[in-house]
């Protein structure tokens, strides 16, 4: 059965930065990759999925989480493979990490999908819309407040 987090963003992360939810979503993948599981970032477009992806590589190399972009990197993708709506992933995946607008139809394929709550109301209205989706495919669904990382 897949699981879904929720993680809730306040006003004073996105204030303090302006790129949080991208940050904490690349934190997650690379927790997740330290736990030995294959992640998917579903970037909200092209330019987020390149800014992610630079965002990497710019890493300290003891953090160096090994990515790329979707169709880019070794047959199969890195450990964290980066994408797009109008891409798929390749290969098994654990993790979903979803940035887009709308939940993605395939969410149910992967055991882990995390999603966020900004504090934008039309933002935090299309996180709602995925909320319902999620759970209308038989997705469990928790919430989570967004941390600091480090």
């Amino acid at each position: 059965m897949t699981h879904a987090t929720f993680y809730i963003i306040d006003d004073k992360q996105e204030s303090a930065d302006s790129h949080f939810q991208c940050h904490f979503a690349c934190h997650l993948a690379a927790m997740s990759y330290r736990q030995g599981n294959n992640v998917y970032l579903l970037a909200a477009n092209k330019q987020q999925a390149e800014q992610i992806d630079e965002y990497l590589w710019q890493q300290d190399p003891d953090s160096f989480v090994p990515h790329n972009l979707v169709g880019e990197g070794p047959n199969g993708g890195s450990p964290v493979e980066i994408g797009w709506s109008t891409l798929r992933h390749t290969g098994r995946r654990a993790t979903l990490i979803n940035l887009a607008e709308n939940a993605p139809n395939f969410a149910v394929s992967f055991a882990q999908v995390v999603d966020f709550v900004p504090c934008d109301e039309k933002l935090k209205q299309l996180a709602r819309e995925r909320y319902k989706a999620y759970r209308l495919a038989g997705i469990q669904i928790t919430t989570a407040t967004a941390t600091e990382t480090p």
